[in-house]
C-alpha cells in the first residue's frame, strides 16, 4: 500500500505483521472468519505472524494459510525480526509488541477481549476494538484515510 493521508503523512508498506494471542485470536485459536480475512489480505501483502506461541497452537492454527510464521521469545526479538520485513504495517496489543509497533510505517493496536497494554496503545497510529476492523482498513485505504486525515 502507498497512500498519502492529508495532514498526516505518506504511508508505504508491503508487509503486514501480526501478533497472535490477543490480536488475531484468543487462547491460541483463530476463528475461520479471521483466517478467511488473512487469505484476502495475503493477496495484496506478505502476511507474517510473529508469536511466542504461548499456547503451542501457532503452527496448527495457521497451517495451510498463505502466510509466514515467525516464532519469537521476546519483544526485542520480535522487533528485530520485524525489521527484516521493512517497510511494514503492524498489528498487536501487548507489551511485547511495542517495539514492533514503533518500527512500523502504520501501527494498529487491537483492544479486544484480552485488553491491551497501555504502551502498545500509545505506540499505535490507529486503535481498534476488533481485529476485523484493522484488516478492513488494510484492505480499504479509504477507511484508513477517514480515520487518520488531519
Amino acid at each position: 500500500m502507498e497512500v498519502t493521508i492529508p495532514n498526516f503523512r505518506r504511508i508505504r508498506f508491503k508487509n503486514v505483521l501480526f501478533d497472535l494471542n490477543g490480536t488475531l485470536g484468543s487462547g491460541g485459536h483463530v476463528n475461520e472468519e479471521i483466517k478467511n480475512l488473512l487469505r484476502r489480505l495475503a493477496e495484496r501483502y506478505t502476511v507474517v505472524v510473529l508469536s511466542a506461541d504461548t499456547f503451542g497452537t501457532l503452527k496448527e492454527e495457521l497451517e495451510g494459510l498463505p502466510i509466514r510464521i515467525e516464532r519469537v521469545s521476546s519483544g526485542t526479538e520480535k522487533a528485530q525480526i520485524a525489521g527484516d520485513y521493512t517497510p511494514y504495517a503492524a498489528v498487536g496489543n501487548g507489551n511485547n509488541d511495542v517495539l514492533m509497533l514503533k518500527g512500523a510505517e502504520l501501527a494498529f493496536c487491537v483492544v479486544g477481549s484480552e485488553g491491551a497494554a497501555i504502551d502498545a496503545l500509545l505506540a499505535a497510529d490507529v486503535v481498534v476494538k476488533d481485529i476485523r476492523d484493522a484488516i478492513a482498513m488494510l484492505l480499504d485505504e479509504k477507511k484508513l484515510m477517514a480515520t487518520l486525515r488531519g
